[in-house]
């Protein structure tokens, strides 16, 4: 059998998305296996199955339904170990994921009657299925994290994984850049941040003499997302908020109005609007302070300047960061990381999300930008330089140069070897129930 790696994301065994498809014509549902107290739908499979065809057509539908269906089996086995455990997963947990995936649906579909009609599910029957779904999704990745949190993989194994791999299933690493840079962020002006919380005391106080939140929201407000909503942010539970956001609101009674928050976000004023057991529903007005022209202006002068010295050799680049450099990678030479992989590299499509502006990819290497505006995380304006300081043309994965991208991907298959061997073993101690449909199915790791 050919091995194949997927490099760039090592996956978990059993990690499966959660969703809920689109009603599809006329589906009679039943149950495809058992496994232990618990039930496979074919609905469960079918959902599976319809990503499969829109990647690879229907051929082979029967075989690709077993797949499906074993990867199934998998996840109930651990979902079963972690009850027989007692691993702990509390509502609050899965109500923040549960509230979250109904939140992105209504915004998507714009009410629950259309929610509806496009899932097949009234409101609360979907709130079931997500229920259901993200509890298991949670209980087998703790049972599995638990089973192989002690894997480990030596220089060695990361070698001979490499050397084992058929070189064709080896994928086309893209062209990726690693580089530097040097962040100066102006820090608000107290002038600034009195200026906000005037303006968001008046706001409260005409609130409070009778205005509506609402109203006042959609014309002050600067989060544009919940402003054309008059402020309304949906329910949500503890957790999904910033710290400073969430105490403020959950203390609140219905209709009470907060006193003014600061956030790493900005200022807010708060509304509670409804309190549903563990969520509520809540409104606010944010206002983001600003940073003054003038010290924008000279945090790109400074930069500049910067830039011109170490230019010239008569400061290094790494010196320069740890000096002037507000961001967090100072400390290190002001070397960037990329948050999807923890590495140093960036692809373009890395580069276009992050670094848009700087036209990295035109650069050569060693050669450094000009101060280039940008917004940070937490949406400040800001300037930066940046220093290319490599760079790695497309090519098919080696040791050399991808072996992070390898390192990950033997843990991986170290992991999956293990959690094989664990489920071949514990299936024979839980009770499993195949339908006559699918009692011919080969399954590749469970026999």
């Amino acid at each position: 059998m050919n091995k194949k790696v997927f490099i760039l994301i090592a996956v978990s065994f059993l990690a499966a998305p959660i969703s809920i498809s689109h009603a599809q014509g006329d589906l009679v549902d039943g149950v495809a296996a058992v496994v232990g107290r618990n039930i496979i739908k074919y609905s469960d499979i079918e959902r599976s199955y319809a990503q499969i065809r829109l990647k690879q057509g229907a051929a082979d539908a029967f075989n690709n339904r077993c797949a499906v269906l074993e990867n199934l089996i998998l996840a109930q086995l651990l979902v079963h170990k972690g009850e027989i455990d007692s691993i702990e997963v509390t509502d609050d947990e899965v109500n923040q994921y549960a509230d979250y995936y109904l939140k992105a649906d209504l915004s998507n579909y714009g009410s629950r009657e259309a929610l509806r009609e496009a899932t097949g599910f009234a409101y609360d029957e979907l709130k079931e299925q997500y229920q259901r779904m993200i509890r298991n999704n949670i209980l087998s990745r703790r049972a599995e994290m638990q089973l192989t949190h002690d894997v480990t993989v030596t220089p060695r194994q990361v070698t001979d994984f490499f050397n084992s791999l058929e070189p064709d299933s080896l994928p086309m690493m893209p062209d990726r850049y690693e580089f530097s840079e040097i962040v100066i962020e102006p820090q608000i002006s107290e002038a600034e941040r009195d200026r906000v919380r005037t303006q968001l005391a008046e706001l409260r106080e005409r609130v409070i003499k009778g205005e509506k939140f609402s109203m006042l929201a959609t014309l002050y407000s600067q989060d544009p997302n919940s402003a054309k909503k008059g402020g309304e942010l949906g329910f949500f539970s503890r957790g999904q908020m910033v710290s400073e956001f969430e105490s403020a609101a959950f203390a609140l009674k219905p209709g009470e109005v907060s006193p003014i928050i600061e956030t790493p976000l900005g200022f807010h004023i708060i509304q509670l609007i409804e309190r549903r057991g563990n969520t509520i529903n809540a409104r606010h007005i944010l206002i983001i302070p600003q940073v003054s022209p003038d010290d924008l202006l000279r945090a790109r002068m400074k930069l500049d300047s910067i830039a011109v010295e170490i230019r010239s050799g008569n400061l290094s680049f790494e010196e320069a960061a740890s000096k002037y450099s507000t961001a967090d990678n100072a400390k290190t030479g002001g070397t960037a990381v990329n948050p999807a992989d923890g590495t140093p590299r960036f692809d373009r499509t890395a580069i276009d999300q992050l670094y848009y502006a700087v036209g990295i990819p035109g650069m050569e290497v060693g050669e450094i930008s000009n101060a280039t505006a940008f917004k940070t995380e937490n949406n400040h304006d800001a300037y930066r330089i940046i220093r290319l300081d490599r760079k790695h043309a497309a090519h098919r994965a080696n040791l050399t140069d991808d072996y992070d991208n390898i390192q990950n991907a033997a843990l991986a298959d170290a992991k999956q070897k293990k959690m094989r061997q664990w489920a071949k073993r514990y299936m024979n101690t839980v009770y499993i129930h195949l339908s006559d449909d699918y009692k011919d199915c080969v399954f590749k790791n469970l026999q």
